[in-house]
């Protein structure tokens, strides 16, 4: 509904708790917003895997009670998914099970791997067959044929071949293995509850189970689970961290630890420096809810300005709805966003905003506040322009889609009708954001810069590289 960039998914998993699958859902209702389009579980209970997926949100997809005494046991991983393009169907879902001749085994995968279909093509070549487009089951495939000995070398093994994004948790009937990429583009944490690991992409699912937050699993790091305790490994070559920074200005739930820092402060603080790069003379600071809250009250605090909620979010719309045969004007924002004349009507407004994509709805919602009366709409977006796709596990439109990539500022500013229109510059963010413990590491923003860590194949011109 708006032009906002998506995430892929998010994954929890839990070992060695009597409750793990209950404990699997609510960790992955807490994860709702990283994917809404399906969501499942598999569960252990020591001598074999039990899964349940389905399309639709966490609470629509388990909301049979029985579902829980079927997935017994003490270990489970869960997984919640957006849809990528041309990727919505139900044999997409996951975790992925499959049984193959050293037992089952089970994965869910945040993120995207940039050579997935280099390595479908070559096991198709050679006799494999797939059930899905999920560039996850390539994962699935190089397990199987592997020849190493142990779960955590031929996990290692296979992850030697592998290009891209990825934090991914698998399990089998006796064991759980999580493991991040090396550069750590996406985030994944760990976590303890009654003497059981718990491991999740955020740190907000840990507050709804009251588990103890650990740490963050290091970039290149795997981690081994089972009833002798935890074990670290560190199977890949040296690279400098290169964690997605637009975790932190829009992806992950303002209450989260992503990257060694709470959410919410760095969203205030790219408020606070973009007030510092684009002061204006106005009345009120309103952001676009949810995700422009934080940053609006950094600019507000900043600058001195009051900070009044303007626009009103309605929570309880769903993914879809019909359109009356009577033309409304911007229907589809309008269902979702309603102006409070009372705080815009006469006032200079600053409009705080994470991203603009497309411009489509940031015109619409401009066009909004001024018929509640306005007298001047100064935009301010609390990230730099996003000029370049991604193809690290964000679903992107193409380059010729994001208007930042054709149109200068002024330009962009003329299209979404307001009077000035101001971005947080690069340098900005990356202050803002910093890097605590980074150990020589910086923030992947490829989608602002064109500068991309991990190389992926040559594309022809205004292509997107395939979310599976």
């Amino acid at each position: 509904m708006f032009d906002k960039l998506h995430e892929e998914c998010g994954v929890f998993g839990i070992f060695g708790h009597p409750e793990a699958s209950n404990l699997s859902y609510l960790g992955l209702y807490a994860l709702q917003h990283r994917g809404q389009e399906s969501c499942g579980i598999v569960a252990s209970d020591g001598t074999r895997l039990r899964a349940h997926r389905g399309m639709g949100l966490v609470a629509d997809v388990f909301r049979d009670e029985d579902i829980f005494s079927r997935l017994s046991g003490r270990s489970a991983i869960g997984h919640v998914r957006y849809s990528t393009a041309g990727g919505s169907d139900i044999k997409n879902v996951q975790p992925i099970m499959v049984d193959y001749l050293r037992g089952s085994i089970a994965v869910a995968h945040n993120g995207n791997l940039v050579n997935a279909q280099e390595i479908r093509n070559e096991l198709e070549l050679t006799g494999s067959i797939f059930s899905t487009t999920s560039d996850t089951e390539v994962i699935v495939h190089l397990l199987a044929r592997s020849q190493a000995d142990s779960l955590p070398d031929r996990i290692g093994q296979i992850l030697q071949d592998i290009r891209g994004a990825y934090s991914l948790v698998f399990l089998t009937e006796t064991r759980m293995v999580a493991v991040r990429d090396p550069n750590g583009f996406r985030p994944l944490v760990l976590g303890r509850l009654d003497g059981a690991y718990v491991v999740a992409s955020e740190s907000c699912a840990f507050d709804l189970i009251e588990a103890e937050f650990i740490r963050e699993i290091e970039p290149g790091e795997m981690v081994l689970i089972d009833k002798d305790g935890m074990k670290s490994y560190h199977p890949f070559g040296k690279v400098n961290p290169t964690p997605c920074i637009f975790e932190h200005i829009y992806f992950a739930r303002p209450d989260s630890v992503v990257f060694g820092r709470q959410v919410y402060g760095v969203r205030k603080e790219f408020g606070r420096m973009l007030a510092r790069e684009h002061a204006v003379a106005a009345d009120v600071v309103i952001p676009i809810p949810d995700s422009g809250v934080p940053a609006a009250i950094g600019y507000a605090e900043e600058s001195g300005i009051p900070f009044q909620l303007g626009l009103i979010r309605n929570h309880y719309v769903g993914r879809t709805f019909i359109e009356p045969q009577q033309s409304i004007r911007h229907f589809g924002v309008k269902i979702k966003l309603n102006p409070v004349r009372e705080v815009i009507e006469g006032k200079r407004v600053v409009v705080i905003d994470d991203s603009i994509v497309r411009g489509t709805t940031a015109r619409k919602i401009i066009k909004m506040i001024r018929a509640a009366g306005a007298k001047e709409i100064h935009v301010r977006i609390s990230s730099p322009p996003t000029s370049f796709p991604c193809y690290y596990g964000i679903d992107t439109p193409t380059r010729k889609e994001l208007i930042s990539s054709s149109h200068t500022i002024e330009e962009i500013n003329r299209y979404i009708t307001s009077d000035t229109l101001g971005y947080l510059s690069r340098e900005g963010m990356r202050e803002a954001a910093g890097m605590p413990g980074s150990k020589g590491g910086h923030f992947c923003d490829a989608c602002f810069s064109g500068f991309y860590p991990v190389k992926f194949p040559r594309l022809k011109a205004d292509s997107q590289l395939g979310l599976f």
